[in-house]
């Protein structure tokens, strides 16, 4: 099925399980695909392929034997092997973001695919594997918080996107566009606050991300820089921030607004529904721990609830990164806690009594106990926002 084409040089198709864009003039690519990768030239298609669900469904045919699998994907519609680079993802097809932006006669568009839900990673996390010459060898890791399946597994998650460029480029200026088109991937992670499944950080991508970036290969004037300062940088920026909000929001119902809870802003560090809802009736009594327990959606999603529990996770990110001092920790995270009880009850004229009663758990750096401090934070709020007289 035909779906678009950019700058009148690449035409872009969906077929069953695959988006492909076939090139109408000569391109030059540059891509991370395993058979066809690097910079490349004599192609005429490149493809984006769902080669598994999002759980539970291996791509072993793509990990074990790269070459058939291109053949095996590419054959039922008519594509010749040999002119194809390929990416492989668990994200539906259907679930593509197709965007473009242009400035005078230069176009940028892109097709991004997108899941992050089980794969996100934060770069610098701990490996799964290391590839030797006999092929790969898992590892042991500490398990994150918010990891569920034994460790050292490849989670199915990954962000693909091809770049298609109208305008000539140098090696360079290609090589360069995919570190630009990669800024604006994080910064659509860091903007939806996406947490990493193998650590207490943000997610600056998945541990299985894949990029085409393509541009017509015709003599003449050839574009040399696709820095951020360049119209052509911020052009790709832009449809990549776009794009990779949109697919997620597809794929995975990934938006803003669904990210407005307490609960997402402190999975990262070992947070569920289900122990949150009972740290903090763990603090309360009687009927007020059962209408908590109750509510505990409603109050999770409450807007100023967010903004407090967020300030509390950006301040200990600030002091676990050493731009605030870890020797102010219990006087910043007592004033924030106190915070978070306010946004609960409302009385912000207690401000300075919640401050002391949570000063003494305000000054551990484990994930636990600044967990515990969330509940107790809580907890007190909300034993005041139904109090006589509130």
């Amino acid at each position: 099925m035909y779906i678009t084409t950019f700058y009148d040089g690449v035409a872009i198709h969906r077929a069953g399980k695959i988006i492909y864009g076939r090139f109408l003039e000569p391109h030059l690519v540059l891509s991370t695909c395993r058979v066809a990768g690097g910079m490349r030239r004599g192609l005429g298609y490149v493809l984006n392929h769902q080669s598994c669900e999002p759980c539970n469904h291996g791509r072993r045919l793509a990990l074990r034997d790269p070459e058939r699998y291109r053949r095996e994907i590419c054959a039922p519609h008519g594509l010749p092997p040999e002119q194809c680079a390929t990416m492989g993802t668990a994200a539906n097809m259907h679930h593509a973001a197709f965007v473009r932006e242009s400035f005078q006669d230069l176009e940028v568009g892109a097709v991004i695919t997108g899941g992050v839900e089980t794969n996100a990673g934060r770069a610098g996390d701990p490996a799964s594997v290391h590839e030797t010459a006999d092929g790969f060898i898992r590892l042991d890791r500490p398990q994150a918080a918010a990891e569920e399946p034994a460790p050292g597994t490849i989670k199915p998650g990954t962000i693909n996107i091809m770049l298609f460029i109208g305008h000539p480029l140098t090696e360079a200026a290609l090589t360069r566009s995919i570190i630009t088109a990669t800024e604006a991937k994080t910064a659509a992670l860091q903007e939806l606050a996406v947490n990493s499944r193998y650590s207490d950080g943000l997610a600056t991508g998945t541990g299985t991300d894949q990029v085409i970036v393509a541009a017509p290969d015709r003599d003449g004037f050839r574009l040399g820089w696709a820095g951020k300062h360049s119209k052509l940088g911020e052009l790709i920026g832009r449809v990549v921030l776009a794009g990779v909000k949109e697919a997620l929001a597809k794929q995975n119902r990934l938006t803003p607004m669904g990210q407005c809870s307490a609960r997402i802003h402190l999975e990262r560090f070992g947070c569920s529904r289900q122990s949150l809802r009972q740290g903090i009736a763990d603090h309360l009594e009687g009927e007020t721990a059962e209408v908590l327990k109750e509510n505990i959606d409603v109050i999770i999603r409450d807007p100023l609830v967010v903004a407090a529990v967020a300030a509390m996770v950006h301040l200990r990110d600030k002091i676990a990164w050493g731009i605030l001092p870890s020797s102010c920790r219990q006087d910043i995270m007592a004033a924030a806690a106190a915070q978070l009880a306010c946004a609960l009850s409302g009385r912000y004229d207690l401000a300075a009594s919640y401050r002391d009663a949570l000063a003494g758990a305000a000054s551990h750096a484990d994930n636990r106990r600044f967990l515990a401090l969330c509940h107790r934070a809580m907890a007190l709020g909300f034993a005041d926002k139904w109090a006589d007289g509130a």
